[in-house]
């Protein structure tokens, strides 16, 4: 049973057909070759930004893990690098969400296909610029916490012997000079 709208046929429709058929009107210009891959990854860029900004946000992440930010200053400590990543959490967020739309738009927009490359291009370097201010955000938060401090180590002469008062404890300067020990 075919549909009819009107009794005239219209040009490049076959009759009968409804909205629903009309599908090159409903999906980009740009061959599915360069659509698929930048929406793909558009997409992955948005899962991993959403992930990592809810869980960077409820500070859930884990300094073994493989999200979040992975510098000096956010490595030095389990507090440095919950604030680095809390910080970073709304920027890396909207950057997820602004690759969900663009994923969407690429995908739905009827550009030509030079539109849908420079949406695509542009979209996914402002994503990863976004990504890579939220990261520089939360390195500097983390350098405003204090570095703990590290355990000493022994010396290679003394090795950890904890040998007390002889041994290694002459060689400290305790001692006042001249007098032995």
């Amino acid at each position: 049973m075919l549909l009819r709208t009107s009794r005239r046929s219209q040009p490049g429709r076959p009759t009968g057909a409804g909205p629903a058929f009309n599908y090159d009107r409903r999906v980009s210009n740009a061959p599915v070759a360069f659509t698929l891959p930048v929406v793909l990854l558009l997409l992955v860029l948005a899962g991993l930004g959403y992930v990592t900004a809810r869980r960077g946000w409820a500070g859930t992440l884990r300094r073994d893990g493989r999200l979040g930010i992975r510098s000096k200053a956010a490595s030095s400590s389990d507090d440095a690098f919950a604030v680095a990543n809390r910080v970073a959490a709304p920027v890396v967020g909207g950057a997820a969400a602004i690759a969900l739309v663009l994923a969407v738009l690429v995908t739905v927009l009827h550009l030509p296909t030079a539109g849908s490359v420079v949406i695509g291009v542009l979209g996914l370097l402002g994503v990863l610029v976004l990504m890579v201010a939220g990261g520089v955000l939360g390195e500097q938060a983390a350098r405003t916490l204090p570095v703990p401090a590290r355990r000493p180590r022994p010396s290679a002469a003394c090795s950890g012997c904890a040998c007390g008062s002889g041994g290694c404890a002459g060689l400290t300067r305790t001692a006042a000079p001249g007098t032995a020990v």
